[in-house]
């Protein structure tokens, strides 16, 4: 065996679902406007699921790509555009400055909002 052409292994990190989930959850969650994750519609599996960010947050991780779905609701009276616009951007800075991988398509579902309760005096 030549030396000079022998490599040392670099070995692997494996970064799970779950954990790219949540960066991308808390990242959701600080952005303005948002109220709350919410839970996929017709996701038994998720349903099971003891972590919030799991359920309200689909993560598809290939070779190539990953893309992210985010379910949550928003504050009444907020412009649904400008909220979602900055919850890709906050998602997707967060989840590639922890992560390292480049993330392709941020999908924000909008799936209520949530009016304020008025307090009485």
């Amino acid at each position: 065996m030549d030396v000079n052409n022998y490599k040392a292994a670099e070995g692997s990190c494996i970064i799970s679902e779950e954990v790219v989930a949540s960066i991308a959850g808390i990242a959701a969650m600080e952005t303005p406007g948002v109220t709350a994750l919410v839970g996929r519609p017709g996701d038994m599996r998720g349903m099971m699921s003891t972590n919030a960010s799991a359920r309200s947050v689909r993560v598809l991780n290939n070779e190539n790509e990953t893309v992210l779905d985010l379910y949550l609701t928003l504050k009444q009276g907020v412009k649904i555009q400008e909220v979602a616009l900055a919850v890709q951007q906050n998602v997707k800075n967060a989840v590639q400055s922890m992560t390292g991988k480049a993330v392709t398509r941020v999908n924000v579902h909008v799936l209520g909002m949530k009016m304020e309760e008025k307090k009485e005096d």
